[in-house]
């Protein structure tokens, strides 16, 4: 078992040219705003960022859909995440985006695409998991769930998302059946 090594910069390229690698901790994460909050995700969950704009809204979707957009040949779902939330509907302003998210499907090596509204995206950010705090178990206004953790940063602190979570289409799924069978129900006589 090869012994520790005070790592510096020229231990690194050492490391590196005998094929050990030095193992860093930190995690990139896109910060964004939402109702005056900082939430982030992690960067390998990001596909593009885009501007609002050219939804098409489609009947019988749960409240937290707000339609679908055309993404280079793509029909790509389109979640407002402040919905999702509970909270109100986002404001579309001249800052509001859309993150496209890539996420695993059902099946091995086939992936799903689903955007989300934000009130505008702020930076990328590289959070040491030491600075990373467990999701609270209780106070916080989203889902615990939804939360893989909270950081400190700058002072501040920045909600980090669990997208699996957040982003369930199982769940969403659900929803949507739920608000096609209320629309569907006879009215009361």
């Amino acid at each position: 078992m090869p012994a520790l090594v005070k790592t510096d910069k020229k231990s690194l390229s050492d490391l590196k040219a005998t094929g050990i690698k030095a193992v860093n901790d930190n995690k990139q994460y896109l910060t964004f705003m939402l109702g005056g909050e900082m939430f982030s995700l992690s960067i390998l969950a990001i596909k593009e960022i885009i501007w609002y704009a050219n939804l098409t809204d489609v009947p019988m979707m749960p409240a937290c859909i707000r339609g679908v957009i055309n993404l280079r040949g793509a029909v790509v779902p389109v979640m407002d995440l402040s919905a999702r939330f509970g909270k109100p509907p986002t404001p579309v302003t001249k800052s509001t985006c859309i993150v496209i998210i890539e996420m695993a499907a059902d099946n091995e090596g086939d992936h799903q695409h689903m955007g989300v509204v934000v009130d505008s995206v702020q930076a990328v950010l590289e959070i040491p998991a030491a600075e990373i705090e467990p999701a609270p178990t209780f106070g916080a206004k989203i889902r615990p769930d939804f939360i893989e953790g909270i950081a400190k940063v700058n002072g501040k602190f920045v909600i980090l998302l669990n997208v699996d979570n957040v982003m369930s289409t199982e769940e969403i799924s659900q929803m949507g059946r739920l608000a096609a069978s209320a629309d569907v129900s006879p009215a009361p006589t």
